[in-house]
């Protein structure tokens, strides 16, 4: 048997109140901060990868498109495949020098590495 979609509305299926407007989810999404001023932590990660070493980036703060623009950029540079989940910069393989480069190259001088 097929499974309804649940509308977004929180279970409402009628209102007799002539006045009544749904509820909108109103995320505003936030400013990317210039480049000197991100928090930025690199570190090395296996856990729940299959024993894969991947690259992540933590901490970036900005608008989702910024953060993809980013991951871009850095598997660009890196040569590798990765992505963006969760808030996180994924970069396929041990690349943390290669990450911590070119972030510093490009203005981002809070960039810690980390384990």
């Amino acid at each position: 048997m097929a499974q309804k979609k649940i509308n977004s509305q929180g279970g409402l299926v009628y209102s007799t109140d002539p006045n009544f407007k749904p509820a909108t989810d109103n995320v505003e999404e936030e400013e990317t901060l210039p480049p000197a001023q991100q928090k930025l932590r690199i570190r090395l990660d296996k856990k729940q990868r299959a024993g894969k070493a991947v690259t992540l980036l933590e901490g970036f703060e900005g608008k989702d498109a910024d953060r993809e623009e980013l991951g871009r950029k850095l598997k660009s540079f890196c040569g590798t495949g990765g992505s963006v989940k969760d808030g996180e910069i994924i970069v396929q393989g041990d690349n943390r020098d290669k990450v911590v480069q070119w972030l510093q190259k490009n203005g981002f001088t809070n960039a810690k590495k980390s384990g």
